[in-house]
């Protein structure tokens, strides 16, 4: 086969996994409201998922994609459960089983449990409406009959692609219902490339003594000592009432050192730049970077809500970079 066909093949896969995605789009009803209705007034049981083979691996990508937003949930081998793992399954649990042909034979024990238990909502994402799985759920997503991409019609894979969907519209149903938002979200992933995007400013910044606070009425021959001994390059000048009335850096402070000669009877406030640019202290970290670059500077002052003459914190471009932020 010449390297050129595998484009092509490439290309039906996806055509044929679109169609099925198309289908599945359409076929969204009500059923599927009771589905989240149910997993949000689930106060006192779990979420459990399971399945089996491929639909088992796609359940456990939904059950950790809940878990990471919001809705605390985890995955049973339905096999297993046939081997003591059914003692995970209690009252008031909400099950959901996924299945392409509903009939596996590993499924009709957790099936069977969860019908004794009337306190158990089984919940059944499934292809096949004469199914096992289909006639004894509570609550039935109907998946569309689709062809499977590839010859002969027997790979998962347009059935796969079709659950996981269904899977994560689930999860970000739930999520938006939950108010689940960024801060939220930060928690349950303070590492990686997700966490870096999550990251603020308050997370990075210096802050109390590190801040390197300095009167306006100071000399600029202690002015640079000071910025000298900190080594962030710039300091954060206060009036006497302690709020923020500018900033120096050492480029400045070199300036005014070549041009005068003597900075010993020279004050901060004559040389500091007034109104210094400050940030909210819970903006994300990736967008103080965006404005460092844009107004060329590599020192940020930092404050808290509305007050933007008291500086909480100082942020500098190294921080930012080397926590990853970009």
């Amino acid at each position: 086969m010449k390297n050129n066909k595998f484009k092509k093949i490439a290309k039906e896969v996806i055509y044929s996994e679109i169609k099925s995605l198309q289908k599945l789009r359409s076929s969204i009803d009500e059923n599927f409201n009771k589905v989240i209705n149910a997993i949000i007034n689930c106060k006192r049981g779990k979420i459990i998922l399971s399945g089996v083979g491929k639909s088992g691996i796609i359940a456990k990508k939904i059950s950790s994609t809940l878990s990471s937003v919001g809705t605390p949930s985890f995955f049973v081998d339905a096999s297993s459960c046939s081997h003591g793992d059914l003692g995970q399954i209690s009252s008031n649990d909400i099950l959901i089983l996924i299945s392409n042909s509903g009939e596996s034979s590993e499924l009709k024990n957790i099936i069977q449990y969860a019908n004794r238990n009337k306190n158990i909502i089984l919940i059944g994402i499934v292809s096949k409406k004469n199914s096992l799985l289909y006639r004894n759920s509570d609550i039935k997503i109907l998946l569309p009959e689709v062809k499977e991409a590839g010859p002969g019609n027997i790979v998962p894979t347009s059935s796969t692609i079709m659950q996981l969907a269904i899977g994560d519209a689930i999860a970000i149903s739930t999520m938006k219902q939950k108010k689940f938002g960024e801060k939220d979200f930060k928690k349950f992933h303070p590492s990686g490339s997700i966490g870096a995007k999550l990251k603020t400013v308050e997370d990075l910044m210096l802050k109390g003594n590190k801040i390197p606070f300095i009167s306006e009425n100071t000399n600029m021959w202690s002015a640079l000592k000071i910025i000298t001994k900190k080594k962030l390059g710039v300091l954060v000048v206060q009036n006497k009432s302690k709020k923020t009335s500018g900033i120096i850096t050492d480029g400045q402070i070199r300036r005014v050192s070549e041009k005068k000669g003597n900075l010993d009877n020279m004050k901060v406030k004559h040389v500091m730049t007034k109104k210094p640019i400050s940030v909210e202290k819970e903006i994300l970290a990736a967008k103080a970077l965006s404005l460092m670059n844009s107004k060329r500077i590599t020192s940020l002052c930092v404050h808290n809500k509305k007050y933007k003459n008291k500086t909480v914190g100082i942020l500098h471009i190294h921080n930012i970079l080397e926590n990853n932020i970009q």
